[in-house]
């Protein structure tokens, strides 16, 4: 649905070589009769209302001169993805070809910290292993290229296959049985990391990473997604999440920074963990009546674990039975038959 005729030429030539059909419709009078029955329903950037009562948009497509609104109108109208055009042609062309035959694919579950310091890598170094201890194929994305390289508290730099830049030039579609050889494998799972260098970080690709993450989907049965804060990283990985975790310290000023955290997010599932000690200043229920979340579990304070990161022993900790008992907890309430 689109005015827009430069935006609808562009779709029309992606959906063309993707060997699709597309029916092109200008407001939601023209929409609504077609929008439920539609394989997939694609939204320009110039439409500000939809047909009630509709499912969501799968893909809201503008093009680079939107900016960042373009993020902004995607969460208010629901969208589950977003392409920005031309640089996000193949991506959409490949997506709209898995759409007239979807594969069964795993679940990409995010997770990141409602503020600086809030544990979430730790969270999800010991959920994808919680996983994969129980027999699933895991793969633990690192999603922050200034966080200085999860691969360092896997103590796994040393590790042989691929890194983020190692990716940069790939386009079109990835095979899961080809990344799936090509990655390092730490505690049981597989890890895409940005090294742990001090090299300035290569920007990164939207359709890029929106490429691995299909294959990463198609590949493995749990996906773990250390989102990382930033905006830049929030906007090219968190919009491809099933599910996202928001992970927050049990302190007034940390569930002030989650809900400002809230608004940059996509308008998927989420859910909050909060960290803390048993009698902490503000409780686990209350910070998330606060923000608005269902809680999925309080991430245990386990003595020694920043010491453990620095030397690369976090899967150490993460062996623990007060830890076990969090992941089983945080797995089984996000959905996952692990």
């Amino acid at each position: 649905m689109t005015g827009f005729e430069v935006l609808r030429s562009e779709v029309e030539r992606i959906v063309a070589a993707a060997g699709g059909q597309l029916r092109t419709v200008l407001d939601v009078g023209e929409a609504a009769p077609f929008w439920d029955t539609a394989a997939t329903v694609l939204l320009g950037s110039d439409i500000r209302e939809l047909p009630p009562r509709r499912k969501a948009p799968a893909v809201l497509v503008g093009l680079n001169a939107d900016g960042n609104r373009l993020w902004q109108l995607a969460a208010a109208v629901g969208a589950e993805r977003v392409a920005v055009l031309p640089d996000a042609s193949s991506w959409l062309a490949e997506f709209l070809s898995r759409s007239r035959a979807p594969e069964a694919g795993g679940l990409v579950l995010g997770i990141t910290g409602g503020c600086g310091g809030a544990g979430a890598t730790t969270a999800a170094i010991w959920t994808a292993q919680a996983a994969a201890r129980s027999g699933a194929r895991v793969l633990l994305v690192d999603g922050d290229p200034w966080g200085g390289g999860l691969e360092l508290a896997l103590a796994a730099e040393e590790s042989a296959g691929l890194r983020w830049p190692d990716l940069a030039e790939v386009s079109g579609s990835i095979d899961p049985q080809q990344l799936n050889e090509a990655l390092p494998v730490a505690g049981g799972f597989s890890f895409l990391s940005w090294p742990g260098s001090r090299d300035r970080p290569a920007g990164m690709d939207e359709a890029t990473v929106a490429g691995v993450l299909d294959a990463a989907r198609r590949g493995y049965e749990l996906v773990v997604l250390d989102i990382g804060r930033g905006r830049e990283a929030l906007r090219t990985f968190a919009w491809d999440c099933d599910r996202v975790v928001v992970v927050a310290p049990a302190r007034l000023r940390a569930a002030v920074a989650a809900a400002r955290l809230l608004q940059e997010l996509p308008p998927v599932e989420t859910a909050l963990v909060v960290r803390g000690k048993p009698g902490s200043a503000l409780d686990g229920p209350l910070i998330a009546e606060s923000l608005g979340l269902p809680l999925h579990g309080t991430m245990p304070e386990i003595k020694g674990v920043s010491v453990a990161t620095e030397l690369g022993r976090l899967l150490e900790t993460g062996r623990q039975r007060h830890v076990r008992r969090f992941t089983a907890e945080l797995l089984a309430l996000s959905g996952g038959d692990f």
